[in-house]
Protein backbone atom coordinates (compact mmCIF):
# COMPACT_ATOMS: atom_id res chain seq x y z
CA UNK A 1 0.00 0.00 0.00
CA UNK A 2 1.18 3.70 -0.50
CA UNK A 3 2.41 6.06 2.13
CA UNK A 4 0.72 9.21 2.24
CA UNK A 5 2.31 12.45 3.32
CA UNK A 6 0.89 15.41 3.88
CA UNK A 7 3.28 18.32 3.91
CA UNK A 8 1.91 21.51 6.14
CA UNK A 9 2.63 24.39 8.75
CA UNK A 10 1.33 24.72 12.19
CA UNK A 11 -1.41 27.35 11.84
CA UNK A 12 -0.16 30.23 13.65
CA UNK A 13 -1.12 33.75 13.09
CA UNK A 14 1.29 35.54 10.56
CA UNK A 15 2.55 32.37 9.16
CA UNK A 16 -0.05 31.08 7.37
CA UNK A 17 -2.04 31.76 4.36
CA UNK A 18 -1.07 35.57 4.51
CA UNK A 19 -2.45 36.43 1.33
CA UNK A 20 -5.88 36.21 2.75
CA UNK A 21 -4.92 39.54 4.88
CA UNK A 22 -6.98 41.59 3.74
CA UNK A 23 -9.80 40.65 4.25
CA UNK A 24 -9.23 38.39 6.86
CA UNK A 25 -7.30 38.99 10.06
CA UNK A 26 -3.96 37.48 10.80
CA UNK A 27 -6.06 35.27 12.90
CA UNK A 28 -8.66 34.64 10.94
CA UNK A 29 -6.26 33.87 8.37
CA UNK A 30 -4.84 31.05 10.35
CA UNK A 31 -8.06 29.79 11.36
CA UNK A 32 -8.81 29.21 7.61
CA UNK A 33 -5.44 27.52 7.45
CA UNK A 34 -6.38 25.13 10.55
CA UNK A 35 -9.00 24.26 9.58
CA UNK A 36 -8.12 22.96 5.90
CA UNK A 37 -5.90 21.37 7.51
CA UNK A 38 -8.04 19.36 9.62
CA UNK A 39 -10.20 18.31 6.49
CA UNK A 40 -7.12 17.05 4.52
CA UNK A 41 -5.79 15.44 7.80
CA UNK A 42 -9.66 13.56 7.89
CA UNK A 43 -9.32 12.85 4.62
CA UNK A 44 -6.34 10.87 5.06
CA UNK A 45 -7.31 9.29 8.13
CA UNK A 46 -10.27 7.92 6.43
CA UNK A 47 -7.92 6.81 3.04
CA UNK A 48 -6.41 3.33 2.69
CA UNK A 49 -2.43 3.73 3.35
CA UNK A 50 0.30 1.77 4.75
CA UNK A 51 1.58 4.76 6.62
CA UNK A 52 0.38 8.14 7.23
CA UNK A 53 2.70 10.94 7.92
CA UNK A 54 2.51 14.78 8.75
CA UNK A 55 5.79 16.51 7.61
CA UNK A 56 5.44 19.55 9.82
CA UNK A 57 6.87 23.16 10.03
CA UNK A 58 6.01 23.50 14.27
CA UNK A 59 4.51 21.81 16.69
CA UNK A 60 0.94 19.19 16.38
CA UNK A 61 -1.88 20.61 17.83
CA UNK A 62 -5.68 19.28 18.87
CA UNK A 63 -6.09 19.38 15.00
CA UNK A 64 -3.87 16.32 14.46
CA UNK A 65 -6.24 13.08 14.53
CA UNK A 66 -4.71 9.73 15.81
CA UNK A 67 -2.69 7.71 13.36
CA UNK A 68 -0.23 9.98 11.77
CA UNK A 69 3.68 9.95 12.40
CA UNK A 70 5.03 13.33 12.83
CA UNK A 71 8.32 14.06 11.12
CA UNK A 72 9.90 17.62 11.29
CA UNK A 73 10.33 19.66 7.44
CA UNK A 74 14.09 19.99 7.16
CA UNK A 75 15.44 23.75 6.44
CA UNK A 76 15.84 25.19 3.29
CA UNK A 77 13.13 25.85 0.42
CA UNK A 78 10.35 24.21 -0.44
CA UNK A 79 11.53 21.93 -3.18
CA UNK A 80 14.06 20.74 -0.43
CA UNK A 81 11.51 20.41 1.77
CA UNK A 82 9.33 18.23 -0.35
CA UNK A 83 12.38 16.32 -1.63
CA UNK A 84 13.22 15.35 1.99
CA UNK A 85 9.46 14.17 2.41
CA UNK A 86 9.97 12.17 0.33
CA UNK A 87 13.26 10.58 1.56
CA UNK A 88 11.44 9.31 4.40
CA UNK A 89 9.81 6.80 2.67
CA UNK A 90 10.88 3.38 1.10
CA UNK A 91 8.34 2.53 -0.80
CA UNK A 92 5.09 3.63 -2.84
CA UNK A 93 4.14 7.52 -1.39
CA UNK A 94 1.93 10.09 -2.19
CA UNK A 95 2.18 13.54 -1.17
CA UNK A 96 -0.23 16.31 -0.43
CA UNK A 97 -0.14 19.63 0.85
CA UNK A 98 -2.57 21.36 3.34
CA UNK A 99 -4.14 23.77 0.85
CA UNK A 100 -6.95 21.66 -0.48
CA UNK A 101 -9.59 20.88 1.79
CA UNK A 102 -12.06 19.34 -0.75
CA UNK A 103 -9.69 16.62 -1.19
CA UNK A 104 -11.30 12.89 -0.62
CA UNK A 105 -10.63 9.59 0.16
CA UNK A 106 -11.28 8.70 -2.83
CA UNK A 107 -8.84 10.91 -4.96
CA UNK A 108 -6.08 9.60 -2.48
CA UNK A 109 -6.81 6.07 -3.59
CA UNK A 110 -3.99 5.92 -5.63
CA UNK A 111 -2.72 2.63 -6.65
CA UNK A 112 0.90 3.22 -8.21
CA UNK A 113 1.62 -0.29 -9.41
CA UNK A 114 0.26 0.19 -13.01
CA UNK A 115 2.43 3.43 -13.17
CA UNK A 116 5.60 5.42 -11.95
CA UNK A 117 4.34 8.38 -11.11
CA UNK A 118 0.91 10.30 -10.38
CA UNK A 119 0.59 14.20 -10.68
CA UNK A 120 -2.06 16.31 -9.64
CA UNK A 121 -2.10 20.07 -11.19
CA UNK A 122 -3.27 22.57 -9.71
CA UNK A 123 -5.71 25.69 -11.21
CA UNK A 124 -2.81 28.32 -10.36
CA UNK A 125 0.05 26.38 -12.08
CA UNK A 126 1.31 24.71 -8.87
CA UNK A 127 0.35 21.06 -7.76
CA UNK A 128 -1.53 19.28 -5.04
CA UNK A 129 -0.31 16.16 -5.22
CA UNK A 130 2.39 14.03 -6.38
CA UNK A 131 2.66 10.36 -6.07
CA UNK A 132 6.25 7.90 -6.74
CA UNK A 133 6.21 4.82 -7.03
CA UNK A 134 10.03 4.43 -6.10
CA UNK A 135 10.81 8.17 -4.23
CA UNK A 136 13.54 9.63 -5.44
CA UNK A 137 14.25 13.20 -3.71
CA UNK A 138 16.29 14.41 -6.49
CA UNK A 139 13.02 14.66 -8.84
CA UNK A 140 12.03 17.49 -6.81
CA UNK A 141 15.21 19.12 -6.08
CA UNK A 142 16.17 22.69 -8.52
CA UNK A 143 11.94 22.81 -9.54
CA UNK A 144 10.67 26.38 -9.06
CA UNK A 145 8.28 27.04 -6.29
CA UNK A 146 5.35 29.01 -6.10
CA UNK A 147 5.38 29.81 -9.86
CA UNK A 148 2.73 29.47 -13.01
CA UNK A 149 4.86 27.26 -14.33
CA UNK A 150 5.78 24.92 -11.27
CA UNK A 151 3.77 21.76 -12.15
CA UNK A 152 4.76 22.42 -15.82
CA UNK A 153 8.15 21.80 -14.50
CA UNK A 154 7.40 19.24 -12.06
CA UNK A 155 5.61 17.00 -14.74
CA UNK A 156 8.68 17.21 -17.49
CA UNK A 157 10.83 16.47 -14.85
CA UNK A 158 8.84 13.44 -14.50
CA UNK A 159 8.62 13.03 -17.88
CA UNK A 160 12.24 13.30 -18.60
CA UNK A 161 13.29 10.74 -15.99
CA UNK A 162 10.96 8.05 -18.21
CA UNK A 163 8.59 7.70 -15.74
CA UNK A 164 5.34 6.53 -16.49
CA UNK A 165 2.35 9.23 -15.20
CA UNK A 166 -0.95 9.26 -14.43
CA UNK A 167 -2.96 12.34 -14.34
CA UNK A 168 -5.22 12.95 -11.42
CA UNK A 169 -7.99 15.54 -11.14
CA UNK A 170 -7.16 19.29 -11.57
CA UNK A 171 -7.66 20.94 -7.97
CA UNK A 172 -8.04 24.47 -6.78
CA UNK A 173 -5.70 25.08 -4.01
CA UNK A 174 -6.70 27.92 -1.29
CA UNK A 175 -4.54 30.97 -1.39
CA UNK A 176 -7.10 34.39 -1.64
CA UNK A 177 -10.15 34.81 -0.37
CA UNK A 178 -12.15 34.02 -4.07
CA UNK A 179 -10.16 30.78 -3.48
CA UNK A 180 -11.43 30.31 0.12
CA UNK A 181 -15.02 30.63 -1.52
CA UNK A 182 -15.13 28.97 -4.21
CA UNK A 183 -13.22 25.77 -2.54
CA UNK A 184 -15.68 25.91 0.25
CA UNK A 185 -18.52 25.65 -2.17
CA UNK A 186 -17.49 22.40 -3.34
CA UNK A 187 -16.77 21.23 0.65
CA UNK A 188 -20.10 22.74 2.14
CA UNK A 189 -19.87 20.43 4.95
CA UNK A 190 -16.51 20.07 5.82
CA UNK A 191 -14.81 22.68 8.83
CA UNK A 192 -13.00 24.86 6.25
CA UNK A 193 -16.55 25.59 4.53
CA UNK A 194 -17.86 26.02 7.89
CA UNK A 195 -14.96 28.80 9.31
CA UNK A 196 -16.10 30.78 6.17
CA UNK A 197 -19.04 30.74 6.69
CA UNK A 198 -18.32 31.60 10.45
CA UNK A 199 -16.09 34.52 9.52
CA UNK A 200 -18.30 35.97 6.74
CA UNK A 201 -21.57 35.69 8.25
CA UNK A 202 -22.72 39.13 8.28
CA UNK A 203 -25.07 38.46 11.67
Amino acid sequence: MTTLLVIAKEPRPGRVKTRLTPPFTPAQAAGLAEAALADTLRAVAAAPARRRVLVLDGRPGPWLPPGFDVVPQCAGALDARLADAFAHCSGPALLIGMDTPQVTPDLLDVDLTDCDACFGPAEDGGFWALGLARPEPALLRGVPMSSPVTGAVQRERLVSAGLRVRDLPRLRDVDTAADARAVAALAPHGAFAERLAAYTDPR
